[in-house]
């Protein structure tokens, strides 16, 4: 049974690579237009959305999350997903209500280029973090870190992935986003009818841990729930699937990929929860996993976790060649840098791979701290509509968060304790209050220390 997982990995890999179209313009390469310039339909631009977001990374974390804190951990996760429906209103409001054409754009208009270079880098350690930890998931599939079965499987991954990226942009992404969301609902829902009919777990271990409102579970979902606001207009690639479609196709991939995605999530994540009610003191989830449902239903666990990192790879790339060469416009618009930007992003992945942090939920906690500074944009400048913020409240706002989410990571990695002995998600409950706090305020003061002055000239 070794060979059946290599052998379904491949396959995906193959396919994906047949049905990539080699993208022949700008168009189709960085904006995903067909060959006839059309734009992609409503069930293309909610899968692209759901298997994008639902990266192997986020299967993972809902798992494991389910397994160490129950039913509480895996819906804290879940929320997250909630990050559609804000992001649908953020791009409602960029794109028709008052026409920009990027994040990018809004930002200059406001805030000039500091708006812009501020939100570009957060952005980018966003795109680094995604393909980093997608390829880690990928190497601890096939062989424990540091094997040579682990090392080749990243390395094999990532040719294949780039590969057919490069060929393609976001044109192939979107094509084989729909063709590997197929596979990934056959795979989970094949999954699901396995644990459901296996007699050794039952929909009371669901609920084994009870809800205790200052546990890791329920402080999580808190801290989700208040950062799903400002979460996805840091996230590039759900933001570029927002400028593709018209109106009301945009509108209704956003809110059907948010049920679609919460109930995979949630899915997915009760495994672990299973895995958590029934295991032994120290064993692992994975060994808990195998000994309650077998060796198919965990051959059909790591075929989900393969589908989704390869779909979300893809995506990435994608966002990271529009980003250098479209949204930042630091080169040409052509086809060979988006596919030189592409080959940067994969390298930069590998070497954090093999020499960085192997926090999973580090990577989420710490792009979701920062992207906190975009919470008070969106409020005051975007959906207040208050065009005379000052960059001081920006950039305030800006450096809070970053340092919030600087210290997070120590805090969570063990290199410091200025937060005293409390739990990792209780500390990132107490940044994300402050920090919101802290740059709402900043902007309110701004905001009226500009209108004064106002209306003192006039």
């Amino acid at each position: 049974m070794d060979y059946i997982l290599p052998v379904f990995a491949g396959f995906v890999a193959l396919a994906s690579v047949l049905i990539s179209p080699r993208a022949e313009s700008e168009g189709a390469f960085y904006q995903g237009q067909g060959i006839d310039g059309s734009q992609p339909g409503l069930l293309t631009l909610t899968f692209s959305q759901v298997t994008t977001w639902i990266f192997a990374r986020s299967l993972m974390n809902a798992a494991i999350l389910g397994f160490y804190y129950g039913i509480w951990g895996t819906l804290a996760y879940a929320c997250y997903y909630l990050s559609f429906l804000t992001g649908g209103k953020i791009i409602d409001s960029l794109r028709h209500e008052q026409g920009f054409s990027s994040v990018q754009a809004f930002l200059m208009a406001r805030f000039g280029s500091w708006g812009t270079g501020c939100y570009n880098f957060v952005i980018a350690i966003r795109l680094i973090s995604e393909v980093f930890a997608n390829l880690l998931v990928i190497g601890i599939l096939f062989g424990v870190a540091g094997s040579s079965a682990y090392t080749l499987t990243i390395l094999a991954f990532s040719a294949i992935t780039l590969g057919y990226s490069m060929l393609g942009g976001l044109r192939a992404s979107l094509r084989t986003d729909l063709f590997q969301m197929v596979i990934f609902l056959g795979t989970l829902l094949l999954l699901l009818a396995l644990v459901v009919t296996n007699h050794a777990v039952g929909f009371a271990d669901l609920w084994v841990k009870p809800f205790v409102i200052d546990q890791p579970g329920p402080v999580l979902m808190l801290v989700a729930l208040l950062q799903v606001w400002s979460y996805p207009m840091h996230d590039p690639v759900m933001m570029d699937r927002g400028f593709l479609a018209n109106r009301e196709t945009t509108r209704k991939s956003f809110l059907h990929a948010a049920w679609i995605s919460i109930v995979c999530i949630v899915a997915f994540g009760c495994l672990g929860v299973l895995a958590g009610a029934h295991a032994v003191t120290g064993a692992s989830m994975n060994d808990t996993l195998m000994q309650l449902l077998g060796t198919v239903p965990m051959m059909l666990f790591n075929a989900a976790l393969v589908i989704s990192a390869m779909s979300t790879l893809d995506s990435t790339l994608s966002s990271s060649a529009k980003l250098l060469a479209v949204d930042m416009g630091v080169m040409k618009m052509s086809l060979r840098n988006g596919r030189a930007v592409m080959a940067v992003f994969m390298l930069i992945g590998l070497a954090l791979v093999f020499w960085g942090n192997k926090d999973l939920f580090s990577a989420v906690a710490v792009s979701g701290t920062a992207s906190l500074y975009l919470a008070p944009v969106i409020f005051f400048s975007l959906w207040g509509k208050q065009e005379r913020i000052p960059l001081w409240s920006y950039l305030s706002s800006f450096v809070l968060a970053l340092a919030a989410a600087v210290l997070y990571f120590t805090e969570s990695s063990g290199y410091s304790h200025l937060l005293g002995d409390i739990h990792k998600y209780t500390k990132l409950l107490y940044l994300t209050i402050a920090v919101l706090g802290l740059g709402c305020l900043a902007f309110w003061v701004g905001g009226k220390t500009t209108s004064g002055s106002l209306s003192k000239r006039d």
